[in-house]
């Protein structure tokens, strides 16, 4: 119940600027009390642009005012930010704020629910408090958020998830005798998360998305190397908040060294590139599975150590000797590490690459499918690509490539990262010969953010 007890006291209405076509219509029924009458009124009056009306004038003296209703309509063409206030003597009160779209009502019932917004139906859209704002960024590079003002928000959350690493090169073959190796997968990118103030962020904030680590390119002609993955870039909110980039997987050698996944990202830096020892974790790094915020490093074999909780994961390696489905770690709410590409031993067998790593769980695998050996009789088969992340999770890692051993054959490509962070899966290796080539690796995931204001 509202009550105008002086004859300084009076209920106001204005607007946030001016309209673009039509006043909003403002009718309020009350009654008058002294210890003697009892007297019942209206108000009909029209807003004035950002200048207050009084929805209700003070009462005479020696009356008590009491507001029974208030309806504000919006008969503009375009929403309205309205603000309603009590006037005692020229210190004012806001009652409620908040924005009206074209044909809705603000109604206020002092004997029942109290300021209640409805839609251009008459049905109930909210109480007074409660709107929000959900501005997402997908593009790489510099984009632009801006504080909402249909309604004044008092929190912003901030999700960001730093790009992935890219996925290393598979290299060709010199010989059949030869130990030759797939790419590494590369590291997934960190989440983080931070609620602010709204009042203490300016109007815009440019939000940065990480660009996606390029893909290692293959080993081209007789004994060719591949190359080694990219790092993914880095996701800011201003300089207020950073979600660091997963490290690049190493690239496919024509020899049994060691091949290292790409390291997660972390929340203070970028996890690194794999070379012929896995790429470390990135700052706070966790050198086995990751808590919160750190970047967890890759592996150098088919490991059950590289999984993080909001950090990225590590890429998938390979050991010396090769062996098969090297895996790409997982994350919980981060970016997922690429699988290994296929390579060979000695012997001369083929060796199987792996899948790349899931979101939302703690085991490796589980993401993209890593692509068919092609053994001897065809070419490697292309990874999957990992599922894109969304505002609950990053995004899975790329499968690994398969390997071939045909004569100038092709090794299949690494499957790119999901959206959100993912590493992508290392290329397979390819067949000896002028013209055999070692698959690319996958390209990383793009950087990702959601800004939620309330």
């Amino acid at each position: 119940m509202l009550i105008l007890t002086a004859a300084t006291d009076s209920l106001d209405v204005l607007l946030g600027g001016a309209v673009t076509t039509n006043q909003l219509d403002c009718v309020s029924a009350w009654r008058d009390i002294t210890t003697t009458v009892y007297t019942p009124g209206r108000t009909v009056v029209a807003t004035n642009n950002s200048t207050p009306v009084n929805a209700v004038a003070a009462p005479g003296a020696s009356t008590q005012r009491v507001i029974d209703s208030v309806s504000v309509y919006n008969r503009d063409t375009v929403a309205q930010t309205v603000t309603v206030r009590f006037n005692a003597n020229s210190t004012v009160y806001v009652l409620w704020t908040g924005s009206l779209g074209v044909g809705e009502f603000l109604k206020y019932e002092g004997m029942g629910t109290g300021w209640v917004k409805l839609n251009s139906s008459g049905v109930t859209v909210s109480s007074a408090t409660t709107q929000t704002d959900v501005q997402v960024f997908t593009a790489a590079g510099a984009n632009t958020w801006t504080k909402p003002t249909a309604f004044t928000p008092k929190f912003v959350i901030v999700k960001l998830w730093g790009g992935g690493g890219g996925g290393g090169g598979g290299g060709s073959l010199a010989s059949a005798a030869t130990v030759a190796k797939g790419g590494g997968g590369g590291g997934g990118g960190a989440f983080v998360e931070n609620t602010f103030n709204a009042s203490d962020l300016a109007g815009s904030v440019t939000v940065t998305i990480g660009a996606a680590g390029t893909a290692g390119t293959g080993g081209v002609g007789t004994g060719g190397a591949g190359n080694a993955g990219g790092v993914g870039g880095t996701t800011t909110f201003g300089s207020l908040l950073s979600a660091f980039g997963g490290g690049g997987g190493a690239l496919g050698a024509n020899s049994a060294a060691v091949t290292g996944g790409g390291g997660g990202g972390g929340s203070i830096g970028a996890g690194g590139t794999g070379t012929t020892s896995a790429g470390t974790g990135g700052l706070p790094t966790g050198a086995t599975n990751g808590f919160a915020n750190q970047g967890v490093t890759g592996t150098v074999a088919v490991a059950t150590t590289s999984n993080s909780e909001r950090g990225g994961a590590g890429g998938a390696g390979s050991a010396n000797p090769p062996v098969s489905s090297s895996l790409g770690g997982s994350s919980m709410f981060g970016g997922a590490g690429g699988g290994a590409g296929g390579g060979r031993t000695a012997t001369p067998t083929t060796t199987l690459g792996g899948a790349g790593g899931n979101v939302l769980v703690w085991t490796q695998g589980g993401g993209g499918a890593a692509g068919s050996d092609g053994g001897s009789s065809t070419n490697g088969g292309n990874g999957s690509p990992g599922a894109n992340g969304d505002s609950t999770k990053g995004g899975q890692g790329g499968g690994g490539g398969g390997s071939t051993t045909v004569s100038n054959g092709t090794g299949g490509a690494g499957g790119a990262g999901g959206r959100g962070g993912g590493g992508g899966g290392g290329g397979g290796l390819g067949g000896a010969g002028t013209t055999g080539t070692g698959g690319a690796g996958g390209l990383g995931g793009l950087g990702y953010a959601v800004v939620i204001s309330f």
